[in-house]
């Protein structure tokens, strides 16, 4: 019995031996992290490196006459509780209407976004366009990213990334540790990562979400302004919309925000971007967007997707309800909202940790905040 466990013993050292060299051996150190942090977190802003995206002369929201009065229904409250939700915050005509918070977070508390981070990175994009450093949505990727000057890859064009259709063999796999959307965030080369895709069909075809579009929108943004993302994103919206804190976006080793995920920063502020979308892109009647870009925005592409059916459910980077076609949102994985209801000139922001099952595209905690907020 004793040389038993003797073995058994010595097996698992071995297996233990294993595992810690094993990153080393195939080139990936990135997995002590990500098998040490076990799964994706609102508070990873504190465990990755961060660009500041300075604010300007701070602004906070003018409060509605309701504001303090409103309840929100009991049976809401318990479901957005048991879903781990952090804040609620609802504006409407420009006004502070109603916010909840739970777990100690408050109305400065700063909550990572994941792939809202995603529909910022759009937002830099159709700025650019309006500043006229990019000269259209149909400009090649390869006049900012020589990875993609030949073969198949120069055929990619921007509106094929902001469209998900890029055709490019990314995995978007978050459960696998040896994908490459968990080495991209996990990982201290962005770049590498996001351009290292092949073109596998035939880029503007087929809509297939996918991380690594995005990242590449980052890298163009930074190429034609010459600018961080933080930065051109301090210009152009932090500092304009009257932020009042600064937020955070969490960047790789080499410098470059990871635009696909990681802009952090409070519910407050973060409803200013759905204010900003409800003025048709522009600040204070200024356009910061391009007209026509922002249109195209919350228009949806119409592409085949992965189930076969007509994508009727996503623009540039922004999520749209298909029988509510009028409503568009950005969306986190673990459901970080920011709604834009345009008839009730309202926004709703939503952070927590845990979303719930998705229908016809739409989260169900998405339909029921539109459905609550259609009512207030």
């Amino acid at each position: 019995m004793k040389r038993f466990w003797g073995r058994i013993l010595k097996l698992l050292l071995i297996i233990i031996v294993i595992i810690l060299i094993l990153p080393l051996a195939i080139g990936k150190r990135y997995l002590y992290k990500a098998v040490f942090y076990n799964f994706a977190d609102i508070d990873d802003y504190t465990i990755f490196d961060n660009r500041e995206v300075s604010m300007g002369e701070g602004k906070p929201w003018k409060l509605a006459g309701e504001f303090g009065s409103i309840k929100m229904p009991d049976s809401l409250d318990r479901y957005l509780g048991d879903l781990k939700s952090v804040a609620v915050a609802v504006v409407r005509d420009r006004q502070l209407l109603f916010e909840r918070y739970w777990d100690d977070y408050s109305d400065s508390s700063y909550s990572g976004s994941f792939s809202v981070a995603k529909s910022i990175t759009s937002l830099l994009i159709g700025a650019a366009i309006h500043d006229k450093l990019i000269p259209s949505v149909q400009d090649l990727v390869g006049n900012y990213l020589p990875e993609f000057s030949s073969g198949p890859k120069a055929k990619l064009r921007i509106v094929d990334l902001l469209t998900m259709s890029s055709g490019s063999d990314w995995d978007e796999s978050y459960s696998d540790p040896l994908s490459t959307t968990t080495e991209l965030y996990y990982g201290p080369d962005l770049r590498r990562l996001a351009t290292g895709v092949n073109i596998i069909r035939e880029p503007g075809t087929y809509h297939s979400y996918k991380s690594g579009d995005t990242e590449l929108l980052g890298l163009i943004v930074e190429k034609a302004t010459g600018k961080s993302l933080s930065k051109y994103a301090s210009e152009k919206l932090w500092g304009p919309l009257g932020a009042e804190y600064p937020a955070l976006w969490s960047i790789d080793s080499k410098g470059h925000e990871k635009a696909y995920c990681c802009f952090n920063t409070n519910a407050r502020d973060f409803a200013r971007l759905g204010q900003l979308m409800l003025d048709s892109g522009r600040i204070n009647g200024n356009p910061v967007v391009d007209s026509a870009y922002f249109t195209k925005s919350v228009t949806p592409c119409m592409l085949p997707d992965d189930l076969g059916a007509t994508c009727d459910y996503y623009g540039y980077q922004w999520w749209i309800v298909p029988e509510q076609n009028d409503i568009f949102y950005a969306r986190g994985i673990l459901g970080q909202y920011i709604i834009c209801i345009p008839s009730k000139k309202m926004v709703i922001v939503r952070l927590g940790k845990k979303r719930d099952r998705i229908e016809r595209s739409v989260p169900l905690e998405v339909r029921k905040l539109i459905a609550w907020g259609q009512d207030l």
